[in-house]
Order: structure tokens, then C-alpha cells, then sequence
């Protein structure tokens, strides 16, 4: 008898528990001002297993959180070599507190990975100073075998040389560190960005570090979608090696992504940040312009610049990105942009690395084609490069995919180029990519379509 007591007390102790998390984070969803279409995914998620959706909203579900365990908004420092005001879009990012665009740089574009590969094994052995490298993907093969001994060489020489891993990015290196004990034996600092084991309260796994940042004594950097291993860059060619772009920078622009790796090694090393440099003037002709977006930015200044470029735009949005499960909003503008007459074009692998991406763009890519806007399914291998063309003002190049992960919720960095050459260069590479594309999206059955729609409902939590 008291067994059943204590068992019918427990049982009920249990369903309360649940209830009360179940309100505390439907309060906390209207608390964060969440989108409409992202608060409606937890909701259904929540009534039909609350159990398991409710511990994994708070681990997943919050974003610019305050706390004293979560990276910190720091602010970029404008530089002499600012411009005016390069066109509209640089302007909206002024008044969302990003520097504005710097003159005398020089920019090189990369579009093979053979070049990428040669050029940032030219930049570690040329390195004078320092050498800091972030990557959201780091695994261990031959190719980053080559970069770790060229990593270690340089350190022996006296060079400072930075490593910095995310975590859940790199998650087999991160279990098995046993490929980083020559560096870290030679005094290469080592540093995983959010630790996947560290205390719960201080790990935010939903928030990762997708930035791509390689810099070199403060004064040059290689960026862009470009990780660390042998599906990206390598001294042969590969005929399955991903297709990605990465380009390199030298100038005052590399000074504002040496402010970011400074503010994101501080925080995963725990201590001071290392001092950035000084911008440096060169002879170049590119103006560029240097955006952070993520929880460690204050607003949302990358989104809200490419909503007002895509409703200003009026001759063409070409976009590249390997991933395309888009916010209700940016559907939105480029639907209209479309009805305008803007020629809209989506460039996007036929199909990507994740099967789950791919079920949730279908139905957005139908619903683009349904309007009348040129969907290009890119049939060589895997397209991993993430690019915007906006008219003949700008290119927007770095690590940002068009889905609501890199726009609202990882730390990511874009470059907005607004020199004539870079936008020219761009164009004709996705000319080249047009070129290996075709413009049919497989019609979809009656089940098929029912599975797309449902994914709609998750699309906000991928």
C-alpha cells in the first residue's frame, strides 16, 4: 500500500515537473521575442513530446542570451581608412554600429583548392610575427598533416601560432586530441571553442563558431568557406573535392578580423585577448567591408543589411550557398524583388553533404520556382561556397549560408566587397557554376510533399 502511495506521488511529482518546465519555457520563448515561425516549431515540438523538447529548448533554443558564461558583444574599432561611404548597404551597416568600408586593400580571390591550399602554406612559412588560424572544421589527414609540421616549423623559429577548433565542428579531433600533441609539444597554443564536455551551464552547443579566419602577422588574412582538410584544399587536384572559394586579403580589413579572432580566442582560452595590431595601408584598390554576425554581435546587422539590400536591388540577386532553408522574411523580399523584375537566381548543389538540409529546402526551392525565380541545381561536386551578388554594388563572400542557423544564430563573418574587379570576378565564376547547373527541381509526389511542408515547421531549429 505505501508502495502505491509512493509510486502515485513520484508519478505525479514527475507530471508537474514537466508542466512547470513546459511553461517556464513558453514564457521564456515570449520573453526572447522569438519569430512567429520559430516559437510555432518549439510549441509543436513541446506538446508532442514535451519531455524531450523542453530540456533541448533551453540547450538549443536561446541565442543572444545574457550571461557571464556566454561570449560577450564587442565592439570593432573604426579604422583611418575608412571611407565616406561606399553605397547603401555599407550604410546600413554604419547605423548598426559595423566600421565602415576600408580603402587600400588588396584582395586576391580562390577559387581552386589546390591555389587556396599553396597560397596558406605560402602565408605559414612567410609568417613573421604571428600566425592565428580559427576553423569551424579541422580533421586530421594528409593535407593538415603537411600545415601541422609547416605550424610546428614556424614555431620553433620563434613565431607565435594561434589554433583555434570548434568544438562540435571538429568533434572527432575534439574526442581524439591525440594528432594535436606534436603541436601543442612545440608551444602551439591550442584552444576548442565551447568545449562539448565542459559544464552544462557554460556550454552553449547550439551557438558554434563557423567562422573561417587565417591570419598572418596581423596584416594578412585568408577567409572565406574554406575548412582545414582534404575535402576542401589539398596540393593535387581532386575531382571530388568540394567546390568552394576562398579569398585573401591584405590590408586595414584584416585588421577588423584580427579584432574578432582576438575577442574569440579570449573567450575560448579564457584569458586576456592578444593585442590586434594596427591597420595597415596598402597600394590596393578593393573596398571592403567586415561583418560579424552571431550572439557576440549586439543586433542583427547582417540580416537586417541583406533584407534591405535584396527590397533595394534592381537589376540582379545572385546568390550561391549550399544550404538554403531561408527566414519567411527573406523568402518574402525576393519573391517581390522577382515581381520587380530583379533577376533572382539561387545557385545550390543538387545535392548537399545533409540529407535533413536537403528535405527542408525542397519546399522553398518550389516555391521559388512557382514565382518565377531561376533555381540552379549544381551538378558538380558538393558546392560549399556561400556568395551574394547585389547589381554591380557589392558581393557579400565569407562563411554565412543562407538558413537560419548561420543567419540568426552561429558566429559567422562575411566580407561585402565593393570594388568593380571583385564584383566582375565573382560573377564570372558563377557564370562557371550556371554553366554546370540545371534549372529543374524534381516534382514532388503527393507524400513527398507532405514531408517537405512538414520539415517547414523545424526548418527555424536547422
Amino acid at each position: 500500500m505505501n508502495f502505491d502511495w509512493l509510486h502515485l506521488l513520484l508519478f505525479h511529482t514527475f507530471v508537474i515537473l514537466g508542466e512547470l518546465m513546459v511553461i517556464a519555457s513558453l514564457l521564456h520563448m515570449v520573453y526572447q521575442r522569438r519569430t512567429p515561425a520559430s516559437m510555432m516549431a518549439w510549441m509543436l515540438a513541446i506538446v508532442l513530446l514535451p519531455y524531450l523538447a523542453v530540456p533541448l529548448y533551453f540547450v538549443l533554443g536561446s541565442r543572444k542570451r545574457r550571461s557571464r558564461y556566454l561570449k560577450t558583444a564587442f565592439d570593432m574599432r573604426e579604422t583611418e581608412a575608412a571611407v565616406t561611404q561606399a553605397n547603401p548597404i555599407d550604410g546600413i551597416l554604419r547605423s548598426n554600429g559595423i566600421p565602415g568600408a576600408t580603402s587600400g586593400n588588396r584582395f586576391t580571390m580562390l577559387f581552386e583548392g589546390t591555389e587556396a591550399y599553396s597560397t596558406l602554406l605560402e602565408q605559414i612559412r612567410a609568417a613573421q610575427e604571428s600566425i592565428w588560424l580559427s576553423t569551424y572544421v579541422l580533421k586530421h589527414d594528409a593535407v593538415t598533416a603537411t600545415l601541422f609540421e609547416a605550424l610546428i616549423a614556424k614555431r620553433r623559429e620563434g613565431i607565435e601560432v594561434k589554433l583555434l577548433i570548434d568544438a562540435l565542428g571538429s568533434w572527432p579531433l575534439y574526442f581524439w586530441q591525440f594528432p594535436l600533441r606534436a603541436l601543442r609539444s612545440a608551444g602551439v597554443e591550442v584552444c576548442f571553442f565551447m568545449p562539448i564536455l565542459r559544464m552544462p551551464f557554460r556550454n552553449y552547443i547550439n551557438l558554434r563558431n563557423h567562422r573561417k579566419i587565417y591570419l598572418f602577422d596581423r596584416t594578412t588574412v585568408l577567409t572565406g568557406g574554406m575548412n582545414l582538410s582534404a575535402e576542401y584544399i589539398g596540393p593535387d587536384v581532386e575531382p571530388k573535392r568540394w567546390e568552394d572559394l576562398l579569398f585573401r586579403i591584405e590590408g586595414p580589413a584584416a585588421y577588423h578580423y584580427a579584432e574578432i579572432f582576438a575577442a574569440d580566442w579570449a573567450y575560448a582560452s579564457e584569458a586576456a585577448p592578444p593585442a590586434p595590431g594596427t591597420p595597415v595601408h596598402t597600394d590596393g584598390d578593393a573596398y571592403v567591408q567586415v561583418v560579424p554576425s552571431g550572439p557576440d554581435v549586439a543586433d542583427d546587422a547582417l540580416f537586417e543589411a541583406l533584407l534591405s539590400a535584396v527590397y533595394a536591388a534592381h537589376e540582379r540577386i545572385w546568390i550561391v550557398t549550399p544550404y538554403f532553408v531561408p527566414d519567411a522574411s527573406l523568402m518574402q523580399a525576393l519573391t517581390i524583388a522577382n515581381t520587380k523584375g530583379v533577376d533572382v537566381k539561387l545557385i545550390t548543389p543538387r545535392d548537399s553533404n545533409h540529407l535533413l538540409a536537403d528535405l527542408a529546402r525542397s519546399s522553398y526551392m518550389r516555391e521559388l520556382e512557382e514565382a518565377g525565380i531561376h533555381v540552379a541545381l549544381y551538378e558538380g561536386p558538393m558546392l560549399h561556397a556561400k556568395a551574394i551578388l547585389f547589381d554591380n554594388l557589392g558581393a557579400m563572400l565569407g562563411s554565412v549560408n543562407i538558413d537560419n542557423r548561420s543567419l540568426l544564430l552561429n558566429y559567422e563573418v562575411v566580407s561585402f566587397a565593393y570594388s568593380e574587379r571583385i564584383i566582375s570576378e565573382t560573377e564570372s565564376w558563377m557564370e562557371k557554376l550556371l554553366s554546370r547547373s540545371t534549372t529543374v527541381v524534381h516534382p514532388a509526389g503527393r507524400l513527398r510533399r507532405l514531408g517537405e511542408n512538414l520539415m517547414r515547421l523545424i526548418a527555424p531549429q536547422l
